[in-house]
């Protein structure tokens, strides 16, 4: 069975710095590309940013371009996302996911997902 939990979501003001993790069980990391997503109620879920299976590949949305860093160890089944320099605008609940796909920016190229945690950035 295959799971994703994530962790380290919380409240923090605007221009505050928070670090996600997401560790997965019930499958081989390593051939896994890894997203992290976001959503907001009445929204449709967010790409925000993607490392593929050996870490040599990133991508982010634009919105979080320089501000946001994607990161994976393999060896203990985690993906980090490290973010500075928050914006109100930030403010989601944060949701990991595993594909099989070679590279992802949709929901769709995923297989795999956790429950989310929430970020609450305050002005």
């Amino acid at each position: 069975q295959v799971q994703l939990v994530e962790s380290g979501g919380g409240l923090v003001q605007a221009g505050g710095s928070l670090s996600l993790s997401c560790t997965a069980s019930g499958l081989t990391f390593s051939s896994y590309t890894m997203g992290w997503f976001r959503q907001v109620p009445g929204k449709e879920r967010e790409f925000v940013a993607v490392v593929a299976r050996s870490g040599a590949s990133i991508g982010y949305i634009r919105s979080v371009k320089g501000r946001f860093a994607i990161s994976r160890d393999n060896a203990k089944n985690t993906v980090y996302l490290q973010m500075n320099s928050l914006k109100p605008e930030d403010t989601a609940v944060y949701i990991c996911a595993a594909g099989t796909a070679g590279w992802g920016t949709s929901p769709d190229e995923f297989d795999y997902w956790g429950q989310g945690t929430q970020v609450t950035v305050s002005s």
